[in-house]
């Protein structure tokens, strides 16, 4: 059952596509407030070969290795950044030009990307052990993604499992500051989502939710 608010989002609901030049497959997790027009996008990249990666000119990008022997990143600049294991991480610029080489067999991804000033994320590599609460406000939400192990979010009674790979949305909360409690065993990925004083988080299309 999934508390009032609270969306879950299963893994095999994400919805999986092609990049734009062919290279490699995107399984997309939600997009808000929706395509093509997002401010904030979260998906998996599934690469294999040698890509170039799209350009997002105006958004942040931050890139995390979920899985296989590592992803090197090769700026036209010139500069290089490794993604090694467990879960080594990269934040740049979505207009800059970047190729992505796996190293050593194919490779899974966590792709952030985002829209500022239209909002404000981060990124969070948390471990689960017990209880933690994420809090959301009228500006402020969370994502949620199950790295390792499982996670149940729950309150007054009501409680949403999540497994390996599945992820939930904490939305804004129209009254006030509100907690959610995560409990399980395992690692999360968080996403905290920001927007300015004065704006107002708009709807949100979520892979496998009204298409």
């Amino acid at each position: 059952m999934s508390e009032p608010g609270v969306l879950p989002i299963p893994a095999t609901e994400y919805r999986r596509a092609r990049w734009r030049n062919g290279r490699g497959w995107t399984r997309e997790i939600l997009a808000l407030p929706g395509d093509p027009d997002w401010n904030l996008r979260l998906s998996i990249a599934e690469l294999d070969v040698v890509a170039d990666f799209s350009p997002f000119p105006g958004l942040r990008r931050e890139q995390l290795l979920l899985s296989g022997n590592g992803l090197r990143l090769h700026f036209d600049d010139g500069e290089t950044r490794e993604l090694l294991p467990p879960h080594q991480r990269a934040h740049f610029d979505g207009a800059r030009p970047v190729t992505g080489i796996p190293v050593d067999g194919p490779v899974q991804v966590f792709n952030l990307m985002w829209r500022p000033p239209a909002l404000a994320a981060a990124l969070f590599h948390r471990p689960l052990v017990g209880t933690m609460l994420c809090f959301c406000d009228p500006h402020t939400a969370w994502a949620v993604h199950v790295l390792a192990g499982s996670a149940r979010i729950g309150e007054g009674g009501r409680e949403l499992a999540l497994a390996q790979g599945d992820s939930a949305w904490l939305p804004p909360s129209a009254d006030g500051r509100r907690g959610h409690a995560i409990d399980g065993a395992g690692a999360l990925l968080l996403v905290q989502v920001e927007w300015p004083e004065g704006g107002t988080p708009p709807a949100m299309e979520v892979a496998g939710f009204g298409q």
